[in-house]
């Protein structure tokens, strides 16, 4: 346990903590700008197993904030790159990578196999059919999301808020500005995805105070942190 020495000295996690955290099972839902902070933390937490689900290949845009991959990664598969790299950091950990899309076939056998989800994915799409299964199946999860020099962040417990109580509607394709058209700093992409991988451990030792019936809203900009309370409707 030397190796989580700091960890374990932590009010809250102790070596009953660090032995919930090699217990647990988290499954990451892209590997991008969000889940390479995510991925790079909980491994270095000891998360015990960690899937990653991501279809996309490495592309040299992709460099400039996915701090998981180099120049040398180039058409690669971003989730079994991932996996390889993750693995020279901790090799108690178990990774299970896999090269395909998050559908609405495969979602429910994905996410019942995970005690935590963490949701990294970069479009609407994704985010709700992650939101609704972890919904019914009454899973929990982190919620992220970025664009430009905005961020924000939620955790899903079941009975309390979710996504679809602060946006009940998924909005249309072209309604909401991408990535692609207006940009993304990858230091925001990384404070978010870090405080995702906070909120992930925080739950898995058993911690309180987490993002809960609230969504933080992170301006890298101004560099303000709003915290809105949302009413459960889940």
């Amino acid at each position: 346990m030397e190796r989580y020495n700091r960890n374990i000295l932590i009010d809250g996690i102790g070596e009953t903590g660090q032995a919930r955290l090699k217990a647990s099972k988290v499954l990451v839902i892209g590997a991008g700008g969000l889940g390479s902070p995510v991925l790079l933390y909980l491994v270095a937490a000891g998360v015990g197993t960690i899937g990653i689900i991501d279809n996309d290949t490495v592309n040299v845009t992709n460099l400039q904030r996915q701090v998981l991959y180099g120049s040398t990664d180039l058409d690669k598969s971003k989730a079994h790159t991932a996996a390889e790299k993750l693995k020279t950091i901790n090799d108690d950990c178990h990774i299970v990578a896999h090269h395909q899309l998050f559908t609405e076939d495969n979602a429910e056998s994905f996410i019942s196999k995970y005690d935590f989800v963490v949701d990294c994915s970069d479009n609407f799409a994704t985010k709700y059919l992650i939101n609704d299964t972890c919904v019914k199946l009454s899973k929990p999860y982190s919620h992220g999301a970025v664009v430009a020099m905005h961020g924000e962040v939620m955790t899903h417990i079941p009975g309390n808020s979710c996504l679809r109580s602060v946006f009940p509607t998924q909005p249309a394709d072209g309604e909401l500005p991408i990535a692609a058209e207006i940009g993304i700093l990858g230091a925001v992409a990384g404070i978010i995805g870090s405080i995702q991988a906070t909120e992930t451990i925080k739950y898995l030792v058993g911690m309180d105070d987490l993002l809960i019936n609230k969504l933080l809203l992170v301006d890298g900009r101004t560099m303000e942190f709003r915290v809105m309370r949302v009413k459960p409707t889940c």
